[in-house]
């Protein structure tokens, strides 16, 4: 301001005195002038910075329907929200346009819309298809998601995204896009369906009807994009036919919320979870692959920061925060966020050309895990490097079968060209159970046939000769009998020896038992894990036994305790994560890993490798980027 005051004085002197002067003040002015209006040196703050870098990362809000109504209505609440999109290097907002029965009006959309287009920050139109009064008819079920079936739910939404579609280009629907309705009408219109292909048969059809042909009536060129929820073992049980529904939409996003692994509140998920979510709809989903969502709910500054981590390794490159009101409130993982954002894309960067890498986990579209529910959460925290992927791994050196891989009811034959392959096959005594050709496949893994599967926890593990007991027990599903099996691992059941590792050449089984719908049904719960398990509380001798099953045919030797997860890309780089709430040392070496130094590529520490290998310490609820130099 001082500065125009002075330019506007001085052009006043000019004309008022200095005429008689003017051949020389012609030539000299401009230069004058223009050097006092030389625009300062770019402001170098955390939204410049993160501008810079959208191509590695980008960090979005989600602003749900309440917040648009309640804080950003007036000046103020819009000044407040420019300031924390870039304090926080925030460069995208996604703005709601319904939920729970509130509807923003048309001309608010726009304002806010155009306020953020000014300031930098890209828009995207968002809905959460959950009932409210006078809105959409409520199921007859645990949970407060719609009954689809009904005319009323299916009008009231469709009303609102022609709406919606004439004020954004780009439009999310949140993961709400599914029913559990028992209702009358549902009853009849399923018929002789099983309730899982009735939903999405229903759901799919719905994604057309109600959101996608009235959206494009309006705006052709509207970009739709569908977000599935972080619950990937029982997304075909409530209408979500991944491979259907992807195919509709352009873009796909997917929720990787693990929150808080040691509470109950939204259901002891793992930090892992958010890869597999990840990545297992990455496999679906292919280039329409477009971002993960993560919330605040049950997290420490930790919680939250993790599966920032795990979302990017699992190469998400944009992060959808939500929501809005904690940003608004404030929470210490912002500070990480702000503090780790650098890093985080660097390492976006990295995976984009290199991904993980590792033992590739077979769970097909709409397939049921029975016993086995959300054991590649569990497998990942135990430093075992799972990618899981929809289609059947034909060329992987390691191959992990669970209960959810019997979908494919071809299997066997793929099985026999992996063995002809010399792969190393690790299955579940659920998958021999439910697959097709079991009694074949237990053969080849030396069990006994018929599989009897009634899910008891042992009391005891065998810790080098001597009985050890764990916290929480260890979840088994049958008591396996072997034939020309060896039992690798064994727990003790009322002093009877149970197999818990087996292995026959390159055919291993383990006997594990994480939560199948009993379980979930003891605690009312729908969608998360119900309960803790003692699988993570195994000692670090019989992790290092399991683990090297996986790892040594792809050339890896990793010394850890649990709750570690070992994730390598490239030829020659690991990221390794301690969930503990201790420090842990661990030990790696690698193919080709004989001398040297490794960097972290965090720290800038190095560390020497001596006898092939490294020891490092990692301190609780930390992360090292480890690259060969």
């Amino acid at each position: 301001m001082r500065k125009n005051r002075f330019i506007a004085s001085m052009k006043r002197i000019l004309k008022n005195h200095l005429l008689n002067f003017a051949p020389f003040w012609i030539f000299i002015l401009p230069i004058f002038i223009n050097s006092c209006m030389q625009p300062a040196e770019p402001v170098n703050d955390q939204f410049s910075y993160a501008q810079g870098r959208k191509d590695d990362l980008q960090l979005s809000i989600y602003i749900t329907a309440h917040a648009v109504k309640n804080l950003l209505s007036d000046e103020a609440g819009r000044r407040e929200a420019i300031s924390i999109f870039r304090c926080n290097g925030i460069t995208k907002a996604y703005i709601e346009v319904y939920r729970g029965g509130v509807v923003i009006e048309k001309i608010l959309l726009q304002n806010i819309r155009d306020l953020f287009e000014k300031h930098q920050i890209e828009v995207v139109g968002g809905i959460a298809t959950v009932p409210g009064e006078n809105f959409g008819v409520r199921q007859e079920a645990q949970l407060g998601w719609f009954n689809w079936q009904n005319p009323k739910t299916q009008s009231d939404l469709k009303e609102v995204m022609m709406m919606s579609a004439d004020v954004f280009d780009e439009f999310i629907i949140d993961d709400f896009l599914c029913t559990a309705d028992t209702s009358v009408e549902s009853k009849a219109a399923k018929g002789e369906r099983s309730w899982s292909q009735y939903r999405r048969d229903l759901l799919t059809e719905l994604s057309e009807s109600v959101f996608i042909e009235p959206a494009r009536s309006i705006n052709p060129d509207i970009a739709m994009i569908i977000k599935y929820p972080q619950w990937y073992d029982r997304f075909h049980l409530f209408g979500y036919d991944v491979e259907n529904e992807t195919a509709l939409y352009d873009k796909v996003y997917v929720g990787t919320e693990s929150r808080g692994q040691y509470t109950q509140r939204f259901g002891f998920v793992q930090p892992y979870e958010s890869f597999v979510s990840y990545q297992w709809m990455k496999s679906l989903a292919g280039k329409k692959m477009s971002g993960a969502w993560f919330d605040h709910g049950d997290c420490d500054e930790n919680d939250f920061i993790e599966q920032a981590w795990q979302s990017v390794l699992a190469g998400a490159q944009e992060l959808i925060l939500f929501n809005y009101f904690d940003f608004v409130n404030g929470h210490k993982g912002h500070h990480l966020m702000r503090r780790q954002f650098s890093q985080l894309a660097d390492l976006a960067g990295k995976i984009a050309t290199d991904p993980v890498k590792g033992v590739m986990a077979y769970k097909p579209a709409n397939s049921d895990a029975y016993g086995d529910l959300y054991i590649m959460d569990f497998m990942g925290m135990l430093g075992i490097p799972l990618i899981p992927v929809s289609n059947y791994p034909t060329n992987a050196k390691v191959i992990f079968l669970p209960t959810q891989a019997a979908a494919d009811t071809g299997i066997l034959a793929k099985i026999e060209t992996s063995i002809a392959s010399n792969a190393t096959l690790i299955f579940t005594t659920g998958f021999l159970a439910h697959a097709r050709d079991g009694e074949r496949l237990a053969e080849f893994a030396g069990i006994s046939w018929p599989l009897v599967l009634s899910p008891f926890v042992a009391d005891q593990i065998v810790v080098e000769g001597e009985a050890e007991t764990i916290k929480y027990g260890l979840d088994l599903e049958s008591d396996i009998q072997l034939t020309e099996g060896n039992a690798k691992l064994v727990a003790l059941h009322n002093s009877d020896e149970i197999s818990f590792l087996v292995a026959r050449e390159n055919i291993l089984t383990l006997n594990t038992h994480t939560f199948s719908q009993v379980d979930f049904d003891e605690v009312g719960e729908v969608l998360l894990c119900p309960r803790p398990l003692g699988l993570l509380e195994i000692p670090e001798i019989w992790t290092t036994t399991l683990r090297d099953q996986f790892l040594t045919p792809l050339g890896y030797k990793f010394n850890a305790p649990a709750r570690v997860a070992f994730q390598p890309y490239g030829d020659s780089g690991w990221v390794i994560h301690n969930y503990n709430r201790d420090t842990i040392r661990i030990g790696l070496s690698a193919e080709g890993m004989t001398k040297g130094t490794i960097e972290d590529k965090f720290s800038g520490r190095q560390f020497t490798i001596h006898k092939g290998q490294i020891y490092l310490e990692i301190p609780p609820r930390s992360r090292v980027w480890m690259e060969f130099n």
